[in-house]
């Protein structure tokens, strides 16, 4: 073959090899955002912040896609230490690579509308939906709480590496992450070019402030824990705080009100999160009367399940006075018992994924943004839509 016709075989073998690595998603690397600690931008451990990104190209060059890890959140010192040297306190226990998929992917057929955009995954390591503010670190626990600076400090770090140039942006998460998108919704639209068109998806992250199975709200005794740790209420949307206690500007139905940026939310009415822990908390279901109920629902009584099926109608509520009013927002709201469903190819574009009127998560996702279609959908009430797939992954 000759010393240049090796070279001309390699190269050909190295682009098949790039190409083949950007259809397949790949193994992504972490950057360390190590300019963040100067700032005090600074995970629970005091360890800088960090993101996964895929850079777009082509007709994406310009379109960026940041998305928020979820976990959970902290809502006193004792569960934050049990976090803090785990990969949800720690960029140093964090995988050093991770692969994409769902909204992420860089799979043209199973991501069309995104696929080739900038794709960001911002790790979550403060366990306050990126909120918290506090300057003050006790020496004795050794607890950073900076969710707030973690965020601004890697949007920094993406408009320098070009969003701010950026033609078309979407906020999204899930779980924690999910609320994240739609706190810092109307921040992250601030900080674009104005004539940018940009959204915000939010995933799992529309927590309700819905009533226990003993008649109360536990779950707003531990938003109010974690926003007095974490120090988060200045840094929670005015237009909420304005008119209520901060811990009540936790929940996204009394945000969506005011927000000005369109929304778009993927939530089942019966997730399975919410319904473990704001419909039926370890707190309130001391004797576990729940407890199979709601980690199976085809295990609950007759009478559970029509508790459950209240709580959706507790959930359609919140829905109803926060997002469903304003014609730029969308919604899908299916009946899967579910917990995250943007994040995997398996629910957001795949030839099994669920469905609500023909439509699948990804392409109603596609069409709200360009404006090809609204998309305000919610199912019908457990267990009627056979497409159902069960996720009950970890918040």
């Amino acid at each position: 073959m000759g010393y240049s016709g090796s070279v001309q075989w390699f190269s050909y073998l190295l682009v098949f090899m790039l190409l083949l690595l950007k259809t397949e998603g790949g193994s992504i690397p972490i950057t360390i955002v190590e300019t963040a600690k100067t700032r005090g931008a600074v995970c629970l451990d005091g360890s800088p912040p960090a993101y996964h990104f895929d850079k777009g190209y082509g007709s994406g060059a310009n379109n960026w896609i940041v998305h928020m890890e979820g976990g959970g959140w902290c809502d006193d010192i004792e569960s934050c230490l049990e976090r803090r040297d785990t990969y949800k306190g720690s960029s140093l226990k964090m995988e050093k690579t991770m692969g994409f998929s769902g909204i992420l992917g860089s799979k043209q057929a199973a991501n069309p509308d995104f696929y080739n955009w900038n794709r960001i995954k911002i790790k979550y390591c403060d366990g306050s939906s990126f909120t918290g503010d506090v300057e003050a670190v006790d020496p004795k626990t050794k607890l950073y709480f900076r969710g707030e600076r973690i965020w601004r400090a890697v949007i920094d770090d993406l408009l320098a590496k070009g969003m701010r140039n950026a033609q078309n942006a979407i906020l999204s998460g899930c779980s924690a992450g999910g609320l994240a998108s739609i706190l810092h919704c109307d921040k992250f639209r601030s900080l674009l070019p104005a004539s940018a068109k940009v959204k915000c998806v939010s995933d799992a992250g529309y927590f309700i402030h819905g009533k226990d199975i003993a008649g109360g709200y536990e779950i707003e005794n531990f938003y109010g824990r974690v926003v007095r740790l974490h120090g988060s209420a200045k840094n929670l949307p005015t237009s909420c705080t304005s008119r209520m206690r901060p811990e009540l500007c936790f929940f996204p139905q009394n945000v969506a009100q005011t927000m000005q940026t369109p929304l778009f939310v993927i939530n089942s009415a019966y997730d399975s999160w919410q319904i473990k822990n704001i419909l039926a908390p370890s707190a309130v279901d001391k004797k576990g009367s729940f407890k199979s109920c709601k980690t199976d629902l085809k295990k609950c009584s007759a009478s559970q399940l029509q508790t459950v099926q209240d709580f959706r109608l507790q959930f359609i509520n919140a829905l109803n006075s926060g997002v469903a009013n304003k014609p730029a927002n969308g919604m899908f709201i299916n009946s899967c018992h579910a917990h995250c469903q943007s994040g995997s190819v398996s629910t957001w574009f795949d030839a099994k994924s669920p469905v609500l009127s023909n439509t699948k998560i990804g392409k109603a996702v596609g069409d709200w943004f360009y404006d090809r279609a609204s998309f305000k959908k919610i199912d019908c009430a457990y267990p009627c839509n056979p497409t159902c797939v069960k996720i009950d992954s970890d918040s």
